[in-house]
C-alpha cells in the first residue's frame, strides 16, 4: 500500500461530524479486489464476496479512504441487487449505513445508488420494503436530505396510486423542503406544489394555504419556471374558489395569462382573460376591486372577446343595467360559449355555477344602486324583490362604511381618533 505524500491530502466526514484526512489510498487493492468478488457472485458465492468486501471496508474506513470506501459501499449492493438477493440488499444497507464511524460521503454514494434501484423494481411489495429500509437509514441524516425527499415523494405517489391519498397527503407533510439548503429551488417548489396538491385532493384548504406561502411568487420570474407558475396558480384558484374569494382568484387568473407561453397562444390568454373579467365582477365592490376593474378595462386585448369587454364596460359607467337585459346580451354567451368563443368554468350548471350566477346578479344590483334609487325603484328596474333588494343594498352600504373606515385611518389627520358610531 502507498502513502498519499505527494498528492493532496484527501478529506471526508464521518457519521459523528468529525473531519479527518486520508491516511493511506487503497485504490489498488480496492482495484484488484472488486472484480473478484464479482466472479464470485456470478459464481454464485454472494456471501463469501460480500463478506471478502466487507473485510476490507473496515480497513478502508479505518485510514479515512472516503472514495475507496465508497466505492465498495456501492459494490456491496450492486452485487445483492444483481443477484435478486433483495434480504442481503436490505440487510447490508442497514449494516454499512450503522458502522462506526462510517464516512457520510460513502453512505450518501450508496444510498443514491439504491434510489436507482427503486424505478426499476416491478413486485410492489419489493419496492416498498427497499424505500423503508432506505427512509430509515436516511431519517434525520442531513447530508441525505434530498435522497430522503424524494423517496418520500415517490412512497406518497405509490399510496396515492392505490386509492390511500390521506396517508399520501400525510407522509409527503412529513418534509420541510424549504429548509433543504442543498436542493434545488425549483426542486423544492416541485415538492411544495405537489403538498398543495394532495392537501386539495383531502379537501384541507386551510393547510394548502399555510403550505402556499413558502413559495415566493418571485421564483416564478426566473427562466424555466413557467410550468411550476401555471401549477401553482391553478392550485391557488381551487382554493379560493373553495373560499369564494373572487379578488383572490381574479388576481390568480392575472399571473396565468401574463405568462409567456399564454401569450403566445390566443386561445389560452383568451380563456384566462375572460376568467379575469368575469371574476373582478363577482367581487364585492371595495376600492382594491374597483381600481382592478378599471385597470382590466384599458386591455387592449379586450376587443378581441368583444362580449366580455362590453360587459365589463357596463361595471364601469354609471348607465342602469337590468338583469333580463344581462341575461339576454351576456348569458349564453357566458354559459355556453359560441363557435368563436368557447365558454369558462365560471357559469357552468353545477351547484358551483349557479352560485356564481346568482353573485353576478347580486353584482348588478350593487352597481345601479345609489342613494337617489329608493329598494322598489331598484326592485323594478332589476326585476327582483323589494325584500331582496333591500338585503343587497344593506350590505352594500356596510361594504362603503368599510371603505370610508379605512380611509379615514389611513389618509386623516384624525387617524388615532376612534369611531364608533356610523349611520347608514
Amino acid at each position: 500500500l502507498e502513502r498519499n505524500q505527494s498528492s493532496p491530502v484527501d478529506r471526508a466526514e464521518r457519521s459523528d461530524g468529525r473531519i479527518v484526512k486520508m491516511e493511506v489510498d487503497y485504490s489498488a487493492t480496492v482495484d484488484q479486489r472488486l472484480p473478484e468478488c464479482e466472479k464470485m457472485a456470478r459464481d454464485g458465492r454472494l456471501q463469501e464476496a460480500i463478506e471478502s468486501l466487507l473485510s476490507l471496508e473496515k480497513q478502508t474506513r479505518t485510514v479515512s479512504d472516503m472514495v475507496s470506501t465508497s466505492r465498495i459501499l456501492v459494490a456491496i449492493v450492486q452485487l445483492c441487487y444483481e443477484a435478486k438477493d433483495w434480504d442481503a440488499l436490505n440487510e447490508n444497507i442497514m449494516l454499512l449505513s450503522k458502522r462506526r464511524s462510517q464516512l457520510k460521503q460513502a453512505v450518501t454514494k450508496m444510498v443514491q445508488e439504491c434510489y436507482t434501484y427503486v424505478d426499476a423494481m416491478s413486485d410492489l411489495s419489493i419496492k416498498l420494503r427497499l424505500i423503508d429500509t432506505l427512509r430509515t437509514v436516511t431519517a434525520g441524516k442531513i447530508y441525505v436530505e434530498i435522497e430522503r425527499a424524494r423517496l418520500t415523494k415517490t412512497l406518497a405517489q405509490i399510496k396515492e396510486q392505490n386509492g390511500d391519498v390521506k396517508e399520501a397527503a400525510s407522509i409527503l407533510q412529513e418534509l420541510q423542503v424549504e429548509t433543504y439548503g442543498s436542493m434545488e429551488k425549483k426542486e423544492k417548489a416541485e415538492f411544495i406544489l405537489e403538498q398543495m396538491r394532495l392537501c386539495i385532493a383531502v379537501k384541507d384548504y386551510i393547510r394548502t394555504q399555510i403550505i402556499s406561502k413558502k413559495i415566493n411568487t418571485k421564483f416564478f420570474q426566473e427562466e424555466g419556471s413557467e410550468d411550476l407558475k401555471l401549477k401553482y396558480y391553478n392550485l391557488m384558484i381551487q382554493v379560493d374558489q373553495h373560499e369564494g374569494s373572487y379578488l383572490s382568484i381574479c388576481k390568480h387568473y392575472r399571473a396565468i395569462y401574463d405568462t409567456p407561453c399564454i401569450l403566445e397562444d390566443a386561445s389560452k390568454w383568451q380563456q384566462a382573460l375572460k376568467s379575469v373579467v368575469l371574476y373582478v365582477i363577482l367581487a364585492p365592490y371595495d376600492n382594491e376591486q374597483s381600481d382592478l376593474v378599471h385597470r382590466i378595462s384599458i386591455d387592449k386585448k379586450l376587443e378581441e372577446i368583444p362580449k366580455y369587454r362590453d360587459l365589463l364596460k357596463q361595471f364601469t359607467t354609471m348607465e342602469l343595467m337590468r338583469w333580463s337585459s344581462v341575461v339576454e346580451d351576456y348569458g349564453k354567451e357566458l354559459r355556453e360559449g359560441s363557435m368563436e368563443t368557447p365558454d369558462t368554468d365560471v357559469f357552468t350548471y353545477s351547484e358551483e355555477g349557479e352560485k356564481r350566477w346568482k353573485d353576478l346578479k347580486n353584482r348588478v344590483v350593487e352597481h345601479i344602486y345609489s342613494s337617489r334609487n329608493n329598494i322598489l325603484l331598484s326592485a323594478g328596474i332589476l326585476f327582483v324583490s323589494a325584500g331582496t333588494a333591500h338585503a343587497i343594498n344593506s350590505n352594500l352600504s356596510i361594504q362603503l362604511v368599510l371603505v370610508f373606515q379605512k380611509r379615514i385611518t389611513e389618509e386623516s389627520p384624525f387617524a388615532n381618533h376612534k369611531f364608533n358610531n356610523y349611520s347608514i
